[in-house]
C-alpha cells in the first residue's frame, strides 16, 4: 500500500490550500524577497509547488519560475492560473526525492511544511542534496516548517473545524520517537454524510536538527528565523524559517 504521500486521493481530497492561504501568498512572496535581496529577474525554484500559489506570485513580479509537483490534479490547476493570466512559468511533475537541475537556480523555496514526508531521514538528505545541486553558486534556499519549538508550545491533541461549505474537519495528533515523528488522524465529514480518513505522519525537526541537515548537505550558512518576515527563533516563534545559502565555492 502506498503511503499517504504518494496518494494522489489524499492530495486531490484534503483542503490543503484554502482561500485565506491563497490570500496570504502575495504577502509571503514579499517577505522572502524582501528576507534575500532577491534581485528582479532571478530564477526559482518552487519544490514542491502545489498548485502554484507562490510560483504564480513569483512570476507576476517579473521572475522566471519553475514549479515541480508529483501531483497532477496541482499542476493542472496551476497551469490553468498561469494561463490565464499569460504567464510563462515551467510546471514538471516529479518527486522531490529526484527532481534536480545542477546550478539552474538563484533560489528554492520549500513552504508550507513541505519537507520530512520520508520514514527513512536519508530521503530527507537527498531532497536537502537535490535542493543545494539545484542552486548556483552564491543561491539560497528558503524552508519553512512548523518547528518542533513552536509545535511544542501550541500542541493540541484534537481539535475540529467546520470549512465554509459546510464539511467537518478533524484532526487527531500524536507525538511519537521522543518528539521526532508526528502522526496525523485527518477526517473529513461532507454535509452528504460521505466520509474520508487519512494517516499523515512526519518527521518533526528542531531548529538545530534542521541547520545541522542542511549544513550537511553542503550549504555554507545557515539563518534560523521564527517566521518568513525574518522574526528571531526563540520563545515567540511561529514558524521554523531556514535560510541556507550556498556559498561562492560551492
Amino acid at each position: 500500500m502506498a503511503v499517504w504521500h504518494e496518494e494522489d486521493r489524499f492530495w486531490e481530497t484534503m483542503p490543503m490550500f484554502s482561500a485565506e492561504h491563497w490570500a496570504q501568498a502575495p504577502q509571503q512572496v514579499e517577505v522572502v524577497i524582501a528576507l534575500l535581496g532577491l534581485a528582479p529577474g532571478a530564477a526559482v525554484l518552487d519544490l514542491p509547488c502545489g498548485v502554484g500559489r507562490h510560483s504564480l506570485e513569483f512570476a507576476r513580479r517579473g521572475y522566471r519560475v519553475t514549479g515541480v509537483d508529483r501531483t497532477a490534479a496541482y499542476l493542472a490547476e496551476a497551469r490553468e492560473r498561469a494561463a490565464a493570466e499569460g504567464l510563462g512559468i515551467e510546471w514538471l511533475q516529479a518527486d522531490m526525492r529526484m527532481f534536480v537541475r545542477p546550478e539552474a537556480f538563484d533560489v528554492a523555496i520549500n513552504l508550507y511544511t513541505s519537507f520530512g514526508y520520508f520514514e527513512d531521514p536519508a530521503e530527507d538528505q537527498q531532497v536537502a542534496e537535490n535542493l543545494f545541486r539545484s542552486l548556483r553558486p552564491d543561491g539560497a534556499l528558503v524552508m519553512d516548517l512548523m518547528g518542533k519549538e513552536p509545535l511544542a508550545r501550541i500542541f493540541q491533541a484534537r481539535d475540529w473545524q467546520e470549512l465554509d461549505d459546510g464539511t467537518l474537519y478533524l484532526q487527531e495528533r500524536k507525538v511519537m520517537r521522543d518528539w521526532t515523528w508526528f502522526e496525523n488522524r485527518w477526517i473529513l465529514v461532507r454535509p452528504d454524510g460521505q466520509r474520508h480518513e487519512f494517516d499523515v505522519s512526519h518527521r518533526i525537526y528542531d531548529g538545530a536538527a534542521l541547520r545541522a541537515l542542511l549544513r550537511e548537505a553542503g550549504f555554507a550558512e545557515v539563518e534560523l528565523y521564527g517566521g518568513l518576515d525574518g522574526a528571531p527563533y526563540d520563545q515567540r516563534a511561529r514558524r521554523l524559517v531556514a535560510v541556507a545559502r550556498k556559498g561562492t565555492g560551492a
